[in-house]
């Protein structure tokens, strides 16, 4: 007997646990510490610029060549393009989880190459970039000037210089971006009527720059071969570039016969200005410059948390006395808050279980067996985890605290039938009886423990996001009842043969009670079992009644992906009228932080002008404001939380009548969606204008925002963006000897801004933008002072050649796979789930799209509708699993039935629970009810084993099945009350991240109690039916 060897060699048995015990502990310290495992499809960002461009233009010539090389490229899942009115273009491409993204960045951008020469030449200058980054934004920094010493340009760029080059150097940091970065640029302020007054146009400014703001290579005087072997080799230098302000207005445009010349300050206003000025940022009301950090892909967010605090704090010692750095936004904060919760949860169930089997036990010494074996396998565990290549997140803690109350169980189940046989056989030695002990039960041990492990196997191996999250749980759980069933078979049964006495004294006067009101309960639960025997079809039409009731309490939980956090931190969407100005949008942004701090809940404030939080997009109509809570501690009440707090802006912030303000929550997963909620797309594949695209979207969200279950619904798409449209009359330029391109290049150099070339400053590279002076591009008027050259030299105003007229149209363009689309978002309604708005805004969608328009999910949304085709496939295959060890362990088909049909009983109970708690029925409930699975099938095998074991005996099948059921009664409450005892400080937890324990805590909590009070009279029944059923059938092929 394998346990044998270990009763006779204690030692032995107490280095194994001790080396198990040592690998965790060194595996600890080696273990990256985050809020999830990577389980965010990873992502790759193509970005293109095209200076002056309209959305439309930028989708149709920049986006829809590089979408056509990109689309299909391996592993990606969907790509999203967004043109913004500020000329840029970005397409995201989504990959499978667990794609390696090192490889994606490459076959992207391989693919990027291709399309280049069919974009415009004007992007081909500017460059297009393909850059990994994970989607999860780390921190958002504020950057401010204590007194306002400093401008927000020189602010801009000294974190450009000074800051941001050493934060992308940290390990783990995918990206550093200013958001809306005040890049300095030689900016010339072109007076158009001084051009006409000499008889110049844009473009020859333009070229002017070019051609005198360039450097080039003059070579070496001496070089090699020469006909003379030269003394010295001298290289040739040329003053090449232009340095400051001062020279670019020296630029000459024009030379006359006398000598003298025109130049540029002659026509022009140059100074040292900033490329860009659609961007405003306030930090507790102070201006500021954001620095969003991402995450690169598969890195530890915590520990690249405390990389970049330490790397600031470094370099923060060099700053100008007045700059000051702060966390404007910071997710982390909520991730440590939930870990350190779940630790607190994690001890608070060791200390209550050990209470359980204390109390169970009677003495000291039988209770410190059964708890040697929490260290050994939670510890133990950890070097699985190194193995496995895992972090300590919070599903692997969620599995760790589940694991408390299971891995005792194997150590209860020896320990309790070493106890019987010496309170039955006294004349056995308390080493024969663990002999004898572990000779009946090292089966069961190892059947609980291959059930166990068999009903997470499945979800082990399940692939995309629902598989990664199965996994770290399975996983979790596989490892530590393998390590608790070896300490089990070794360690446990060589401590019994040591500590254990014969005649224990007489337990503490509390536990005497205990054990005689469990007597009671024992005999009343033999007489319970003989009676449902008796009464089987009766009860056996309960249980079909008991699995409709299943079915419609199931029904009726609403269902969802993961459920809402409070993550310590609101976001309100701030939308002005369309075109509205930057100095409105920063108006309204500073009205939404002085209401944010009249609510006491709120700690400090950060807020983005000019930028399009859900689209990204730059547009100075829309902003975004971070509103940080104080910690949770300090918001107990139910009316304190981030959800509660959000709605109670709502209706304040509703009232602005400057802008439509939305606060919302973030996403309850960091880059799966910018904002908590759903998030869809509704594609057009029939090529119509935008405008009827538009037309069906506002018709969706009108029917939806009428709908009970649904809030805060929401568009990116505004078609009606006050525009102007110029029609160029080709056939006059031709006639006039008008170059078209020239007749573009001005409208874009007086309405927009023209990149010219470069400059050097500070060991970096800006640029030289020419644009014409504010009080030639007010309005329309300015339009007749444009002209431009024909081929004879003569100037031709641009308003003979050209209309203009008042259009509308869209500021920002989107596509989902290369359609045209518009992006959908909005919030559960308070009481109802994610899943009951995606049911309800699919509902609404199909009944107003006609044939051509279709329905695309993105970021949680999407994980979410996948979850649906999936959700209960871990666990159907965790029931086929278990049949399938139970009867290769019984060499049986039947018996196995007499133990899975416990199942129903744990499901009832959990569904129950989470029903009446008002929860939902997520990836924690599937979760666990996989768990149900192997709890249930494991408290019937203790039972069934020892009915079968008293049928060899001789006891005849009645007998056998009552007194199987009676002897197991005590371990099976035990175990059961054990791990209830465990898992209850999940279900009743506060805090950071309390949500989800409450899900999974309530759903095992709810399952073990009905499973424990009930199915332990139904196992017996199904056990004696199955086996009754067996012998007349065996008893009519043995007369046939």
């Amino acid at each position: 007997m394998f346990s044998k060897f270990f009763i006779n060699r204690p030692i032995f048995a107490t280095v194994v646990s001790i080396v198990i015990i040592l690998a965790g502990i060194i595996a600890i310290k080696s273990l990256p510490v985050q809020e999830y495992p990577s389980i965010a499809p990873p992502q790759i960002i193509v970005s293109a610029t095209y200076p002056g461009a309209d959305a439309q233009t930028l989708a149709t010539t920049v986006a829809a060549p590089l979408e056509e090389e990109i689309n299909g490229v391996s592993n990606m899942l969907y790509m999203t393009t967004t043109a913004s009115p500020s000329g840029n273009v970005n397409i995201s491409v989504y990959f499978q989880i667990g794609t390696d993204v090192a490889q994606a960045k490459v076959d992207v951008n391989n693919r990027v190459q291709i399309a280049t020469n069919k974009l415009p030449e004007a992007v081909r200058r500017q460059g297009v970039s393909t850059r990994e980054r994970s989607p999860d934004i780390l921190k958002v920094l504020a950057l401010t000037s204590k007194g306002n010493v400093h401008d927000t340009t020189f602010i801009s760029n000294y974190a450009l210089v000074n800051i941001v080059d050493d934060l992308k150097r940290i390990p783990g940091v995918g990206d550093v971006s200013i958001f809306g970065n005040k890049n300095y640029s030689i900016r010339a302020w072109i007076n158009p009527d001084k051009l006409a007054t000499y008889e110049l146009t844009t473009a020859e400014v333009v070229n002017a720059i070019k051609s005198q703001n360039e450097q080039y290579a003059a070579g070496q005087i001496g070089q090699e071969p020469m006909e003379k072997e030269p003394t010295f080799t001298y290289t040739v230098k040329t003053d090449g570039r232009l340095k400051n302000a001062t020279e670019f207005e020296n630029i000459i445009l024009k030379s006359n016969a006398d000598g003298s010349s025109l130049k540029l300050k002659d026509v022009a206003r140059v100074e040292l200005g900033v490329e860009a000025y659609y961007f405003g940022g306030i930090y507790n009301n102070n201006p500021m410059i954001p620095i969003g950090i991402f995450l690169a892909s598969g890195a530890n967010a915590l520990e690249v948390s405390d990389l970049l605090d330490k790397k600031l704090a470094e370099i923060s010692t060099n700053f100008p006395a007045d700059l000051q750095i702060n966390t404007a936004y910071d997710p982390t904060t909520f991730v440590r808050e939930s870990i350190h919760e779940v630790i607190f949860t994690l001890l608070l169930s060791i200390a209550l279980v050990v209470g359980i089997i204390y109390l169970f036990l009677g003495n000291l010494r039988a209770t410190f067996i059964p708890v040697l074996a929490i260290p050994v396998s939670i510890v133990g565990t950890f070097a699985g985890f190194y193995a496995a290549g895992f972090s300590i997140n919070l599903l692997t803690l969620f599995g760790l605290t589940l694991a408390i109350g299971l891995v005792v169980d194997d150590a209860i189940v020896v320990i309790e039938n070493v106890e019987r046989i010496l309170r039955d056989e006294e004349d056995l030695s308390v080493k024969d009886a663990t002999i004898k002990a572990m000779r009946e039960i090292t089966n069961p041990v190892i059947a609980i423990v291959m059930v166990l492990c068999a009903v997470f196997v499945p979800a082990a191996f399940m692939g995309g996001f629902s598989g990664m999250m199965y996994k770290q749980f399975a996983m979790t759980v596989i490892i530590s009842v393998t390590i608790s069933g070896i300490v089990a078979l070794t360690l446990t049964p060589a401590l019994c043969a040591l500590l254990l006495r014969k005649h224990e004294s007489e337990p503490f006067w509390l536990i005497q009670k205990f054990n005689a009101l469990f007597e009671i309960g024992t005999k009343l639960f033999s007489t319970g079992v003989r009676k449902t025997i008796r009464f089987g079809i009766m009860n056996v039409a309960v249980f079909g009644v008991m699995i409709f009731a299943i079915y419609l309490i199931t029904t009726r939980i609403p269902t969802g992906l993961v459920p809402n956090e409070d993550k310590g931190i609101i976001l309100v969407i701030n939308n002005l009228m369309p075109g509205a100005s930057l100095g409105r949008t920063q108006k309204v942004s500073q009205e939404v932080s002085n209401f944010a701090f009249t609510n006491p809940n709120v700690e400090r404030v950060g807020a983005m002008s000019g930028i399009d939080f859900i689209t990204g997009a730059y547009k100075t109509d829309a902003g975004i404001s971070f509103v940080r809570l104080k910690d949770w501690d300090q918001r107990p009440r139910a009316d304190q939380t981030s959800q509660a707090i959000a709605g109670q802006m709502m209706m304040g912030l509703f009232q602005n009548k400057e802008a439509m303000l939305i606060p919302v929550t973030p996403p309850p997963i960091m880059g799966m969606s910018t904002t908590g909620g759903f998030e869809m797309y509704i594609q057009d594949r029939t090529g119509s204008d935008i405008q009827v695209l538009d037309s069906y979207v506002k018709t969706i969200i009108e029917k939806a925002s009428a709908r009970k279950e649904l809030a805060a619904m929401r568009t990116t798409l505004n078609t009606n963006v006050p525009q102007f449209l110029i029609n160029v009359d080709n056939e006059k330029a031709k006639s006039l000897g008008v170059d078209v391109a020239d007749i573009f290049t001005t409208i874009q150099a007086t309405f927009g801004n023209t990149y010219t070339n470069d400059f050097n400053l500070f060991g970096r590279t800006y640029h030289v933008n020419v644009q014409s002076e504010s009080t030639f591009r007010e309005g329309t008027e300015n339009y007749n002072d444009i002209f431009v050259k024909s081929s004879e030299g003569r100037l031709v105003p641009i308003s003979s050649l050209a209309s203009i007229k008042r259009i509308v149209g869209p500021s920002v363009v989107q596509k989902f796979n290369m359609f045209q689309a518009a992006q959908i978002s909005g919030q559960p309604a308070p009481g109802y789930s994610s899943g009951d708005a995606l049911r309800i805004i699919e509902e609404v969608a199909k009944e107003v799209l006609p044939n051509g328009y279709t329905i695309a999910w993105a970021g949680t949304s999407y994980q979410e509708k996948q979850l649906e085709k999936s959700g209960n496939t871990a666990f159907i295959y965790a029931i086929i699993f278990v049949f399938l060890i139970l009867a290769a362990l019984y060499e049986s088909w039947t018996i196995p039935f007499a133990i899975v049909l416990a199942v129903p009983f744990a499901l009832f109970g959990a569904a129950l629970a989470v029903y009446f708690r008002d929860l939902q029925n997520d990836i924690y409930f599937q979760v666990g009810l996989v768990t149900l699975v192997g709890l249930s099938s494991k408290n019937a095998i203790l039972m069934v084993e020892f009915a079968i074991q008293k049928m060899h005996e001789g006891y005849n099948l009645l007998d056998a099945t009552i007194e199987g059921a009676r002897i197991r009664f005590r371990p099976i409450v035990m175990t059961s009350f054990a791990f209830i005892a465990g898992t209850l400080p999940l279900a009743l937890s506060t805090g950071a991240g309390a949500n989800s324990r409450h899900i999974i805590g309530t759903t095992v909590v709810g399952g073990m109690i009905t499973l424990t009070l009930i199915g332990t009279f139904f196992v017996p029944l199904f056990f004696y039916l199955i086996m009754k059923t067996k012998e007349k059938i065996d008893s009519k092929r043995s007369h046939s």
